[in-house]
């Protein structure tokens, strides 16, 4: 029998949703990229006295990366009203999402829980008359953290 460490596969990076608390829309789930699940430390450099080999960095809280979202453009869409809503009319109500990376047969893998997303940046592509090419918008967010959740649990 085949040791369990030797037959495992890292997941492919294509199957994947973000749900959105404030939609229930379906077409509000599907993003072409997914980008900013990244955490890191903020670090304060202590200097000791008649030490001068090096400084002692002692962590001091974390910070999260800004979370980028592209798709193509939706012409209806309860996540851009919610968007709009922070931009036309100052309104920023936070939001929880989730995104979601999934198997082969749709059951999540990993869940990454984004608490308190609001919409810092709304982008559309260029119109150009010589492209053939998709209109895509790109949504960022910013968030104060995530957590990780293996499998549906």
């Amino acid at each position: 029998m085949a040791d369990a460490a030797t037959d495992y596969y890292p997941p492919w990076g294509f199957y994947y949703k973000v749900e959105f608390s404030i939609s229930k829309d379906r077409n509000d789930v599907r993003f072409q990229s997914v980008s900013g699940l990244s955490v890191e430390y903020d670090y304060d450099s202590f200097k000791e006295g008649g030490e001068n080999r090096f400084e002692h960095k002692l962590p001091v809280r974390t910070k999260y990366a800004d979370l980028v979202l592209k798709r193509g453009m939706l012409a209806e869409s309860s996540v851009i009203n919610w968007f709009l809503d922070a931009f036309r009319d100052r309104r920023f109500t936070p939001a929880d999402l989730n995104v979601i990376l999934m198997n082969e047969q749709g059951e999540p893998l990993r869940v990454w829980k984004v608490a308190h997303a609001i919409p810092k940046k709304w982008q559309v592509s260029d119109l150009n008359a010589n492209d053939n090419a998709i209109v895509v918008e790109t949504l960022e967010l910013s968030y104060r953290y995530f957590t990780l959740q293996t499998g549906t649990g």
